[in-house]
């Protein structure tokens, strides 16, 4: 088969699915992205495109999401008829995140290419991130910014062929005259290289020696330490944690940008903010800041955790609380929506209020002082995933199945 990829941020959602067809060989597979250097796939032809306009900063806010759409979208167009003027390229399938506007204009220059679309988000002035946190109130504008938000991913309905959502709270989120174009399925976890490891070791900066599994250790982790991800929360409980529990040390992963939400005004972001708040009530030498780490490392500080924090406003399921559960964390998660669907109180982990900092640190405190009372949680939440989002036995062989309703029998690509 003869495969475009369109995702501004490559691999993005596509990371396993491209490494697998890449791995059955036959396929042709180019990538359409604005990453620049691209990351190096071994059989993936990377190309680069650049949006063809960008709206100014003082742009008309109830215009401005769609404006810079229509720019990237027409400058991946443009990209994709010079891969086929120059290199004579023209995909039998189209795959492609839709949140952008980079599908919006292929129908245009490709009629007949058939078109399955990634939908991530449909912004609502209830249920998800908007009016969540008091903390980040909404303003009399905030409905009409979010329905010209939704510019985008109602043109793009229009556009694909078969939509694609991950999880059924962001299907939900949609319009149901969505629904019937869209099916729901994960992007798959690879559980069969997520496992626990009894012998994992971590070496830090600051320690004369590794920490192992007979160390106190609890984890939290995000792109980016961040409102959405709860981030002010989870800090805000720290100084209950480690003040019950001398021994105990944290370790932090995420970088100090903003993916999603309103930023911090402090001059170092939301960590600077809340180390600013917490002060002298946490005992700083027992708390580890490691930025962002290759894979490798995130699994081997997840791990080492006998107790993982994940921390979200509702909004898009984190593949890392997955990926945690499948190496079999001991998960204590936010009680809201998307986690629900995943977590399963008592059974496969455990669920606390996002607006509680002290039941969460209690809920912690309790896992760290009694691990054994919890130690069903982490093989239960590993069946789990494995059940319900494992990607060569669950996901991919459904991504497979739409792909091929959409193409000619003879570009199939054989069920795995």
């Amino acid at each position: 088969m003869k495969l475009l990829i369109v995702h501004q941020n490559m691999p993005g959602q596509y990371r396993e699915l491209v490494q697998w067809l890449v791995a059955q060989g036959g396929h042709q597979i180019v990538f359409l992205t604005q990453r620049n250097p691209a990351p190096k796939i071994a059989g993936v032809t990377p190309c680069i495109y650049t949006p063809h306009h960008k709206a100014a900063d003082k742009a008309y806010g109830l215009s401005k999401v769609w404006e810079n759409a229509a720019g990237v979208g027409f400058g991946a167009m443009e990209a994709a008829r010079r891969l086929e003027r120059d290199e004579g390229f023209r995909p039998d399938l189209i795959l492609g995140h839709t949140g952008w506007g980079e599908l919006t204009f292929f129908k245009d220059l490709w009629p007949d290419v058939p078109i399955l679309g990634f939908f991530e988000f449909y912004y609502n002035m209830t249920g998800g991130l908007v009016g969540f946190d008091p903390e980040e109130p909404v303003s009399e504008h905030t409905p009409y910014l979010m329905r010209a938000r939704n510019v985008v991913p109602n043109m793009n309905l229009h556009t694909v062929d078969m939509g694609h959502v991950p999880t059924y709270w962001q299907r939900d989120a949609f319009p149901e005259l969505f629904h019937d174009k869209m099916y729901v399925c994960h992007d798959g976890i690879r559980t069969d290289r997520l496992h626990p490891n009894a012998d994992v070791a971590l070496t830090l900066g600051r320690m004369d020696r590794p920490l192992t599994r007979e160390d106190e250790v609890f984890t939290y982790l995000a792109r980016n330490l961040e409102h959405a991800r709860g981030f002010h929360v989870f800090m805000r409980a720290l100084p209950h944690i480690l003040a019950a529990r001398p021994n105990a040390r944290v370790l932090i992963l995420g970088g100090n940008d903003v993916s999603y939400g309103r930023k911090s005004k402090h001059p170092k972001g939301l960590r600077g903010e809340m180390e600013e708040e917490v002060g002298d009530s946490v005992d700083w030498s027992r708390v580890h800041f490691l930025g962002r780490l290759p894979y490798e490392n995130f699994c081997q500080v997840v791990q080492l955790s006998r107790c993982h924090l994940y921390l979200t406003m509702p909004f898009v399921l984190s593949w890392s609380v997955l990926e945690a559960m499948a190496m079999q964390a001991t998960v204590v998660a936010s009680d809201v929506a998307p986690v629900r669907e995943a977590v399963r109180h008592g059974e496969t982990g455990l669920l606390v209020d996002f607006f509680d900092p002290k039941a969460i640190a209690d809920q912690v405190i309790d896992v760290l002082a009694h691990p054994g009372a919890y130690a069903h949680l982490g093989p239960a939440a590993r069946a789990s995933v494995v059940e319900r989002y494992d990607f060569m036995t669950r996901c991919l062989p459904e991504h497979i199945r739409q792909m091929n309703a959409l193409v000619p029998q003879s570009c199939h690509i054989p069920a795995p």
